[in-house]
């Protein structure tokens, strides 16, 4: 810690929690205790660059169940950029592909004397799952449609780099909102900061059912996009979906893509985000993606802050009891 406290780094008194398995049940001074630590952090590395010690001899396991690239390796970065070790985990070819439970995995797996879960699986509930089975710290990096916290926060984190505030502004998510995780991530995270969030997409991509929580719905981009100082475009995910939500790719594209006509009716100063992987000419054109609205790269690199915050947090959260954890208290 004394390293630590040299850097300029803290732990605050906002944050117990051992395990980082949603932004639903965070509140709004945890959210900002992610993204204050987050902060420091990519100071004290040069900008996620170079290396700390602040968690040497401790070690993260990855254990991913579907396929990733980025969010793999920003937890690998984020790990030793902490210095951390890691241990990196496939399911092919693994135990699991000859019959073993996840859950029997992740405990060898922790058994080995590692410190953190990292996990991603197509299960919603699956980090919830080995919170209460591992004596370890687990940490979301995506269960199925249901959350992708570190996406939430790396996207507010952005966000509050260049606004300063996250209070008061309006923020579309645009797309596939019914199989998206990362736009669940927002939206909870966002209104717990006090942004107006709209969910914009083709209506069978969009229910109306989230206006009952809150949020407003739009069907029509075109109307919504003056009000919005952010844009979230998010991907198409015709993996998780058992049939084509709408009658062509060119007609979506047509109706919700972010293109250099659209951008004249946009604010002046409108950030465009987009989570990853991107699809040119289908959410977004490549003038935009790569023009000076476009925060998309800062976003990668945001990704690995907020990571060596959730791992540095909850490896420092404090030592209130494991049976708290496995009550699902913390």
């Amino acid at each position: 810690m004394s390293d630590a406290a040299q850097l300029g780094i803290t732990v605050p008194a906002a944050w117990t929690r051992r395990h980082l398995l949603d932004l639903e049940g965070l509140n709004g001074d945890e959210i900002l205790a992610l993204l204050d630590v987050a902060d420091q952090l990519k100071t004290a590395t040069g900008g996620c660059r170079h290396k700390i010690s602040v968690l040497a001899g401790k070690t993260c396991a990855n254990l991913f169940f579907e396929n990733s690239t980025r969010t793999r390796n920003s937890f690998s970065l984020a790990a030793k950029r902490l210095g951390a070790d890691t241990v990196e985990f496939s399911s092919t070819g693994s135990s699991v592909a000859k019959g073993e439970t996840f859950v029997d995995t992740a405990k060898t797996i922790e058994a080995m004397g590692v410190d953190w879960v990292v996990t991603r699986h197509r299960t919603p509930g699956t980090p919830h799952l080995l919170a209460r089975e591992l004596g370890c710290s687990v940490l979301n990096a995506g269960d199925g449609p249901h959350d992708h916290p570190t996406q939430g926060l790396l996207d507010m984190l952005t966000i509050r780099q260049h606004r300063g505030s996250i209070e008061g502004l309006t923020v579309a998510l645009v797309g596939d909102i019914a199989h998206s995780r990362t736009a669940r991530a927002n939206l909870w995270g966002l209104s717990k900061l006090g942004a107006h969030v709209i969910v914009c997409g083709p209506p069978t991509l969009v229910s109306q059912r989230w206006a009952e929580l809150g949020f407003e719905v739009a069907h029509d981009l075109d109307e919504i996009l003056p009000r919005c100082d952010v844009l979230n475009l998010l991907r198409i995910q015709f993996e998780r979906q058992a049939a084509r939500p709408f009658p062509s790719v060119h007609e979506y594209a047509n109706l919700y893509a972010m293109n250099v006509a659209r951008m004249k009716r946009a604010k002046d100063n409108i950030l465009i985000m987009a989570p990853g992987p991107i699809n040119r000419g289908v959410e977004i054109t490549p003038e935009v993606a790569d023009g000076p609205h476009s925060v998309i790269l800062e976003q990668v690199t945001n990704g690995i802050a907020v990571r060596m915050a959730a791992l540095y947090l909850t490896a420092n959260a404090g030592n209130h009891s494991i049976a708290d954890d496995k009550a699902g208290t913390r």
